[in-house]
């Protein structure tokens, strides 16, 4: 059975057929994560740090139904501000396509088509998670299950408070997915570099994550890798803020009956709303240093695979 092979930029196709380094990157944080014209000057800033890196970055999403890696500058500014644009995990790929729909894709459907064209190393924000009171609505994210199902390595500032981040990293034991922190021992939560968690296994620089990549894969377990990389220091929001922050935008969402795919886009929303943009400032930069890493990441596997 031969798979759906999305359409490539000229410069993702040139790096692949030269197995050069390349870096996936997410459209929902375009379309669904950030207001314009944040979006679209985050985005084109993180491509840049990509390719200060080393990396090529082929941002992923679907245009006109058509799945795509790799976008040109006209189509991300295009993108930043289309309207009725549809938020689309790995499950809703097919009818995006059949509708002619322009979607950003979610860690899960960006995972998918990462590894469908051969890209192995994915920078994001955060993933999504178990979350909150997930024993009684089972509103666990597609992003775990992916994630144990795709050889694609997430390189994320961990998973934000707003989830039960215990059951989110027990949830990624029982899908086999390593859980590497970078340079240090505790799992961060996003806007903060400690949650509280320590995580699987720590490693120190980029080379070794490479390292551990290349040998996760040729021991055949099919699963990808979550690299947990804290946002800088300088960031950094202080957890009472940010935790308190978040409870009240929780509590509305509660009250408001907001939920499945509509929740986290509200919460990102309220949040940089009562935090009077700071929750904002700390993802650009956080997402930044994601990309960093990544970028220097795929640079060492890229020379692994050669040698």
């Amino acid at each position: 059975m031969s798979l759906l092979k999305p359409k490539l930029s000229q410069e993702v196709a040139d790096a692949l057929a030269n197995g050069g380094a390349i870096v996936a990157l997410e459209s929902t944080i375009i379309t669904h994560g950030m207001p314009y014209p944040a979006n679209l000057e985050t985005a084109l800033s993180v491509e840049a740090v990509v390719r200060e890196n080393g990396a090529v970055p082929a941002t992923i999403a679907v245009i006109d139904g058509e799945l795509r890696v790799g976008l040109e500058r006209d189509e991300l500014e295009n993108l930043a501000q289309a309207k009725g644009v549809v938020k689309a995990s790995g499950r809703d790929l097919a009818v995006a396509m059949v509708r002619g729909q322009t979607a950003g894709t979610t860690v899960s459907a960006t995972m998918l088509l990462a590894e469908l064209t051969g890209i192995e190393i994915f920078a994001t924000g955060g993933v999504g998670g178990v979350h909150r009171g997930a024993e009684q609505t089972f509103d666990i994210s597609a992003d775990l299950t992916e994630l144990g199902r795709t050889k694609t390595a997430v390189v994320c500032a961990g998973v934000k408070s707003i989830l039960d981040i215990a059951k989110t990293l027990e949830y990624l034991e029982t899908q086999r997915v390593p859980v590497i922190a970078y340079g240090t021992e505790d799992f961060p939560a996003f806007f903060t570099r400690q949650s509280g968690y320590k995580a699987d296994h720590r490693l120190d620089t980029a080379e070794e994550i490479a390292s551990a990549m290349h040998f996760h894969h040729q021991l055949g377990t099919g699963t990808g890798l979550l690299i947990a990389n804290p946002i800088p220091e300088e960031a950094a929001l202080t957890p009472d803020f940010i935790d308190g922050t978040i409870a009240d935008a929780v509590r509305e969402a509660d009250e408001r009956g907001i939920g499945r795919k509509e929740l986290t886009p509200f919460l990102l929303a309220r949040i940089n709303e009562l935090s009077k943009g700071e929750s904002l400032k700390a993802n650009i930069e956080l997402v930044r240093n994601n990309a960093r890493l990544a970028a220097k990441m795929a640079v060492a596997y890229a020379a692994l695979k050669k040698g």
